[in-house]
């Protein structure tokens, strides 16, 4: 079966995501159309780069994940390191992970956008100067930009801007310019992004998700400043798509828990790796023993 694939951010937990398509294509389903935010825009734009995912996962463990963090060359002094944070606001450059997924989307012939199928990739990521989000490449000619000569690496690099983790992604046009961040910033779930303005879908678009926790949500308890701050931004990352979830769509949402994983933890050991790929296999095995479209 063709579908059309959504893929939601969630850092270095994207290695589940691996191995549920694994399944989907030991299934049988072809992905015709991909979209992502965040680690989910790498899992897109390997999977229209003709990758498998099997050749995910071998390209994941011959990578030395560690090596995709390319902080900037400092004295070892506290405040210099926080003085860099607050000037370049974050702790890494991300020039790193862009060059890894340039070349693995050189070797399949991909540099820009127009090297690929037209609106077969679709990446989310926040423009956080004008405070809005923006599809790549559908928006870029919003920015004075042609959509067929971007970078699709660039565009996958912008969506994995992690606030303050990696440096936002600055880029100027016209007579101005605009700093983009993470796409979870404000859609880390894009499942309405292969809708068209009259409600329809070309084929079944089937989403997976690392939050796991379906749409039965526990609400958070906040006592503190520091819990406030928290939920602001879980409500920032988590509610418009979620109100879109519920309405419409979950049931062709394979939700896979990640519960005690953190986003962020780039030195992963190889069993950690495997029981990701492992959990993204079960859950998609488990998905598809009851979805039907």
């Amino acid at each position: 079966m063709i579908i059309d694939g959504v893929f939601s951010g969630g850092g270095i937990k994207g290695f589940a995501l691996v191995g549920a398509v694994q399944v989907m294509e030991e299934q049988g389903f072809v992905f015709k159309q991909s979209a992502g935010t965040s680690a989910g825009s790498i899992i897109a734009a390997l999977l229209t780069a003709g990758y498998t995912g099997v050749e995910m996962q071998e390209i994941l463990n011959e990578t030395n994940i560690k090596e995709l963090l390319d902080p900037r060359r400092i004295l070892p002094i506290p405040f210099v390191k926080w003085l860099l944070l607050y000037r370049k606001m974050g702790l890494f450059k991300g020039d790193a992970l862009e060059k890894w997924i340039a070349a693995k989307l050189a070797e399949r012939g991909i540099v820009s956008f127009g090297d690929i199928p037209y609106q077969s990739l679709r990446i989310i990521v926040s423009d956080i100067t004008n405070g809005q989000l923006a599809v790549l490449p559908d928006d870029l000619d919003k920015y004075g930009m042609n959509p067929l000569e971007f970078p699709v690496a660039k565009a996958v690099r912008m969506s994995c801007s992690i606030p303050y983790f990696f440096e936002p992604v600055k880029l100027k046009w016209l007579q101005s310019s605009s700093l983009f961040v993470d796409g979870g910033i404000l859609s880390n779930f894009p499942m309405w992004v292969f809708e068209t303005e009259e409600g329809k879908k070309t084929r079944p678009v089937i989403g997976m998700n690392l939050r796991g926790d379906g749409l039965s949500k526990k609400a958070d308890e906040i006592d503190n400043a520091v819990e406030m701050f928290a939920a602001l931004f879980k409500t920032m990352r988590d509610a418009h798509d979620s109100r879109y979830i519920s309405k419409k769509v979950a049931k062709n949402i394979m939700f896979i828990p990640m519960k005690g994983i953190s986003a962020t933890d780039f030195h992963l050991t190889e069993d950690n790796k495997e029981i990701l790929f492992e959990r993204g296999r079960t859950c998609a095995e488990l998905f598809l023993k009851h979805w039907s479209y």
